[in-house]
């Protein structure tokens, strides 16, 4: 007999070998219309796959964000078997499952590039083949045999050329098989709800050596809703492009004589010199130090940090003196230098060092997008220098503060911890084991929950990586806490310790934006352009109905909010009122002041909140003390 035990420990057996499918019918048969696949003793199961060994078992439901994964999946295969019928001699490279969809990379053949009309042809027999409703088949085959069912797919010969395991895994469905571990949904049928969104170019396993393959992106849900949520929520993203607000704001500009080098306009300029005035002031509150390093120095540094060697073709040279000397394209070495300047003692420790610093890097042209692939940013970084003993309690405390940063921009965050690499590494497994320990240790200390990212830490030491999502539901790498166990021994570092002896100090980098042109973009589009009054670059417009008899009024209201520290702006355009209330809302300027005889007579002002139908007349005293206080507390009540 065959025992299996479910997850509330209740053990059922079987006297042959079952499908988890099956199981799912005896318990009740809604629960096996909503099953995806099963885990089996820890391991992925397609439905139809026979367990015949004692096992721990669990349905995974299409409520579950990872049967959402299996569904993409599955529809990248159904994708690359519509492709296979309309080109034949198309070659595929990967089809992973990402964050809101799924991609395949692909080789058509010769002389052949798609376009839109070639997706929509793609998804017509992406539709024959969910109607055929063909199942996904599980086949285990010798690395033999594999090489020899994709000998004319070099993509995939390649790829298993690189397998350790003799028993290799593909799946078939129709007459179209591929390389896969799965799982896979029961079959085509599931599939009905997708969509293909767009092509582009990707480098053959993200090499930039290797030809380029076409990228095909498209997403895939459990019913018609989600789907048309999802293209509707694509639709808004677009009409929320950084780039076009930007421009109708007038924020920034990007010209032809500076590629990838932002210009920030004059009200961009306040909305920056907002995000840095408040950067300034919780890092102040919060014992930091700030600095300011120079933004090119000579080679020697540049060799000493390790860039010369390893990043220098995205570095910007020059020759001063007949001596090398580099713009920099990170603030460390600086900070390094900054913190060598004085002996330290451990009754200094932790030393907090903040600089917003402008740096420069050498991006691909093809790789730059408004703010958020430039050559110049300005990152916020610190650089914290502590003994062993503070790592736990200083982490924690970064992470509080990442926390009432974040919150108060309404970015909801999780956190990863990306550990050892498994080549290029420096230190030992010991040290980096301990490092890693200390920062999930810091972690726990506050409470804060996190995945394991294997394999993804700097070279010099494991990480924390702070994702946050927007409202538009996408998730961005802002926030970074790094362990450096490299730059504090390159750069001889120490401090002196309570008997005198000199000691390594322990090193955390730390951008909480990352870059503030980056998070500048993430911002402009999480919310519209429609900022909270506290970063809007203009707070309130005054609009009077008539300029020759509201004009003095309206001038002592804006001097008088002026005063009160609020960034006002007057619109005396000889336009009709209608006209400028239009402007103001398409400005998206969080107060519109309208002046006529009644305000002008009663001392009064008469607002409108942006995207607020109605107006509100009151005091101008009662006006200012509330905006002020908006302003104060950042809209939090």
């Amino acid at each position: 007999m065959m025992k299996i035990t479910f997850l509330d420990g209740s053990v059922k057996e079987y006297a042959e070998s079952v499908r988890p499918l099956d199981i799912a019918k005896s318990i009740s048969l809604s629960l096996a219309k909503r099953s995806v696949f099963a885990k089996v003793n820890g391991n992925d199961y397609d439905l139809s796959r026979l367990i015949n060994v004692d096992a721990t078992f669990e349905l995974i439901t299409a409520e579950k964000p990872e049967a959402l994964a299996v569904l993409r999946h599955s529809c990248s295969h159904l994708m690359a078997s519509a492709i296979k019928k309309l080109y034949p001699k198309a070659q595929f490279g990967v089809g992973p499952a990402i964050e809101e969809g799924f991609y395949y990379d692909i080789n058509p053949g010769k002389d052949i590039r798609f376009n839109e009309e070639d997706l929509e042809r793609i998804e017509i027999e992406m539709r024959r083949i969910v109607d055929a409703d063909l199942p996904f088949e599980r086949i285990e085959v010798s690395k033999e045999n594999a090489l020899r069912l994709f000998a004319n797919d070099r993509y995939k010969r390649e790829l298993i050329g690189e397998l350790v395991d003799n028993v290799i895994t593909i799946y078939r469905h129709g007459d179209f098989i591929d390389l896969c571990r799965g799982p896979h949904v029961i079959s085509t049928k599931s599939l009905k709800h997708f969509k293909l969104l767009n092509v582009s170019g990707a480098y053959w396993r993200g090499d930039s050596r290797n030809e380029q393959l076409q990228r095909i992106y498209g997403t895939c849900f459990f019913t018609k809703e989600d789907l048309e949520h999802h293209l509707n929520m694509l639709k808004e993203r677009a009409e929320r492009d950084h780039r076009k607000i930007g421009r109708e704001l007038g924020l920034f500009m990007i010209s032809e004589f500076g590629p990838g080098f932002p210009f920030w306009l004059p009200k961009g300029m306040i909305f920056k010199q907002a995000l840095m005035d408040y950067w300034y002031k919780v890092h102040s509150r919060e014992g930091y130090q700030f600095i300011q390093t120079p933004i090119m120095l000579s080679k020697e540094l540049w060799e000493i940090s390790g860039h010369w060697s390893n990043y220098r073709d995205n570095m910007y040279i020059s020759e001063i003196d007949e001596r090398q000397f580099a713009i920099k394209p990170m603030n460390c070495p600086g900070g390094m230098l900054v913190y060598k300047h004085d002996i330290h003692s451990y009754k200094d420790l932790p030393l907090r060092i903040g600089e917003l610093g402008l740096v420069h890097r050498h991006e691909a042209s093809g790789a730059l997008s408004g703010l958020f692939r430039v050559r110049n940013f300005t990152q916020d970084d610190a650089h914290i220098f502590m003994e062993e003993k503070h790592i736990v309690s200083e982490v924690g405390r970064l992470i509080k503060l990442f926390d009432e940063v974040y919150s108060v921009f309404d970015l909801p965050y999780s956190i990863d911890l990306s550990t050892r690499p498994e080549e290029k590494y420096i230190g030992t497994v010991e040290i980096w084991d301990l490092a890693e320990k200390t920062l999930a240790e810091a972690c726990r200390s506050v409470d804060r929950e996190f995945r394991i990212n294997p394999g993804d830490g700097a070279f010099y030491g494991p990480k924390l990586d702070f994702q946050v999502r927007d409202s538009m539901n996408r998730i961005w790498q802002c926030g970074t806490i790094q362990l450096d166990m490299l730059l504090p021994e390159r750069f001889d570092l120490f401090y002196i310790n309570e008997k005198g002896e000199k000691k390594r100090p322990v090193m955390l980098h730390r951008a909480l934006f990352g870059s503030l042109e980056r998070f500048i973009g993430i911002l402009i589009e999480h919310y519209g352009g429609a900022f909270p009054t506290w970063l809007a670059p203009i707070q309130a417009i005054l609009i009077p109905v008539s300029n020759e008899h509201h004009r003095h009024y309206v001038e002592k209201i804006r001097d008088l909010l002026l005063k009160n520290g609020i960034r006002v702006e007057v619109d005396f355009r000889d336009e009709k009122l209608g006209y400028k209330i239009r402007d103001a809302q398409v400005q998206k300027i969080p107060y519109q002041l309208v002046f006529g005889d009644k305000e002008t007579n009663s001392d009064q002002v008469t607002y409108r909140r942006y995207r607020s139908e109605g107006t509100v007349t009151v005091e101008i005293d009662s006006f200012i003390k509330m905006i002020c206080a908006e302003i104060k507390t950042m809209g939090k009540s």
